[in-house]
């Protein structure tokens, strides 16, 4: 009924005020009055409560033990504003006032408004995290021994993974690459190979490799100590190598196993152990059959490349060719063909048509010259090994490969280092050797060292790789057959003319300083520092 609900404005007077139960009323309840109760006769005069202020009224006392509610004795000295309530009590309202109602509209104002910049920052930020769209570019790519049948596997899947770059390779003519090279900046490739000896010859056209294609430490990691030293040039690397070559010693097996012989020589002291009963001469003392080509120039395939191995023995290298640590080395080389016991000499035919016709029991070459020597003669027993050592000395040997660089003149360089990328990738890498060996005895020997293990057991290139992981492979611009018309080519003449004085009688230091002076001729020519 209504009489029985009592509403308190806020304007409601202490004696309108209802007395509350000791209990909390639950929220916007009515709250009944309280029936008297019979109150005992006091036994002293009790004053009458005082006006309660327009304060909230206080709750009442809790009932005694029995049950009956005893009003609070008030001293009559205290006014009303002198009490305190025990509990302050708000009552219940139907609806916020016109104020909050504003409040309210304001602060869900602001959190919506909040939400919606939280949103655009948050886009914004999301956005700019997009793997931007592929750039399209077209890259020529100069390559100089593989054919483009092979390449063109290797290049399809690149392609068809990334559909906005084309790639056009082509198989150039090594005579007079480098020149073209060079010659051709502005509108020549985006992608070449080049000689392991080259880069101090193609500062003004080869880019550096980007960090962020590959990092220093990915590439140090990778690959092998010689392509660390030959491709870097202060602190960034202008070349990925997709290979790794150098001298090798070949051997005719059966020409070995006629002479009584079963295992190659690995030390120089083996090597003259095993020539002189490998060496065949008519009763004229002409050679028929030598037992290693050896002591000359002009019918020696790769002489200056092992004329550099010996250098490299005898602890000599590019700064100190005027020594007599390089006079005796080339004393050493030079002692093989010179009488009296020559094991071979200047009117003996080319070493590597000798060794195809069983002519030669050994050579050294680099190993993509038993492609030829197979090709030519299928039938011969070759095998391969380490060069020979200088007896408790390191693995040694000469390195000669190739490396892939990018123009600083293309468009595309981005483009062009990421392709180049993925050819050096394990996978890519391993197609791209059963591709070349769909064509040939063998693909080229990897450039990664965590493949080495694949070529371990390979009857052709397991000694390149043993030479790269248990020895070093050191370079010396005196590379044949590099074709470059110049740093290499023009070294290599002053070695032959080396040689051929001391044939003529030219004492070997005197050789030795002519070829030194040569060399910081054209060190000065191509503005190379000597290391």
């Amino acid at each position: 009924m209504d009489d029985d609900k009592v509403n308190l404005p806020q304007n409601q007077t202490d004696s309108e005020a209802p007395v509350p139960l000791a209990e909390d009323p639950p929220q916007a309840a009515p709250i009944p009055q309280v029936p008297p109760q019979p109150q005992p006769q006091p036994s002293a005069e009790v004053m009458p409560p005082p006006a309660v202020p327009e304060a909230n009224p206080p709750p009442p006392p809790q009932p005694t033990s029995a049950d009956q509610l005893v009003p609070e004795e008030v001293p009559a000295d205290l006014t009303p504003a002198q009490v305190a309530p025990e509990q302050e009590f708000i009552p219940p309202t139907d609806s916020p006032t016109a104020n909050s109602r504003t409040k309210y509209l304001v602060i869900g104002a602001a959190g919506l408004i909040f939400v919606v910049v939280f949103a655009v920052i948050l886009g914004l930020l999301l956005g700019g995290r997009k793997t931007p769209k592929p750039v399209a570019a077209n890259l020529l790519y100069w390559g100089l021994w593989d054919d483009p049948e092979t390449m063109k596997p290797i290049i399809d899947e690149y392609t068809k993974k990334h559909p906005e770059i084309k790639i056009e390779y082509k198989k150039m003519d090594p005579v007079s690459y480098r020149d073209k090279l060079v010659n051709r900046k502005t509108n020549g490739p985006d992608i070449f190979r080049y000689h392991n000896t080259w880069l101090p010859e193609l500062t003004d056209i080869a880019a550096p490799l980007p960090e962020s294609v590959m990092s220093t430490a990915e590439f140090n990691s990778t690959f092998y100590k010689v392509h660390q030293n030959d491709l870097k040039l202060g602190s960034k690397y202008y070349g990925i190598p997709l290979m790794i070559d150098g001298l090798v010693l070949v051997y005719n097996d059966g020409l070995f196993k006629k002479a009584g012989i079963n295992n190659p020589p690995t030390t120089w002291i083996d090597v003259y152990n095993y020539i002189g009963k490998l060496t065949v001469q008519n009763n004229d003392k002409k050679i028929i059959t030598s037992g290693i080509a050896l002591g000359t120039a002009g019918n020696i395939e790769h002489f200056s490349d092992i004329m550099a191995l010996f250098l490299t023995q005898n602890g000599v290298d590019m700064k100190s060719l005027n020594s007599k640590e390089a006079a005796a080395a080339l004393e050493s080389y030079r002692k093989f063909a010179e009488e009296p016991g020559a094991f071979w000499d200047a009117g003996m035919q080319n070493s590597l048509n000798a060794f195809i016709q069983e002519k030669v029991a050994m050579i050294f070459v680099p190993s993509w010259e038993i492609l030829a020597i197979k090709a030519a003669n299928p039938q011969i027993r070759v095998k391969v090994a380490p060069v020979p050592q200088v007896p408790e000395t390191n693995i040694v040997s000469i390195s000669s490969y190739w490396a892939e660089g990018v123009s600083k003149f293309s468009k595309n360089q981005m483009q062009a280092w990421q392709f180049l990328k993925y050819l050096s990738e394990k996978d890519t890498m391993t197609k791209l050797y059963a591709e070349q060996s769909k064509t040939r005895l063998f693909g080229a020997a990897y450039s990664r060292k965590d493949l080495a293990p694949l070529l371990a057991n390979q009857e052709y290139l397991a000694p390149v790789i043993k030479q790269a992981t248990d020895g070093e492979y050191i370079t010396m611009p005196m590379i044949a057959r590099t074709f470059d018309n110049g740093l290499n080519d023009e070294i290599v003449k002053y070695m032959e003319t080396a040689i051929d004085q001391t044939i003529q009688g030219v004492s070997y230091s005197q050789a030795m300083s002519t070829v030194a002076q040569g060399v910081t001729q054209v060190f000065a020519k191509y503005n190379i520092k000597v290391q």
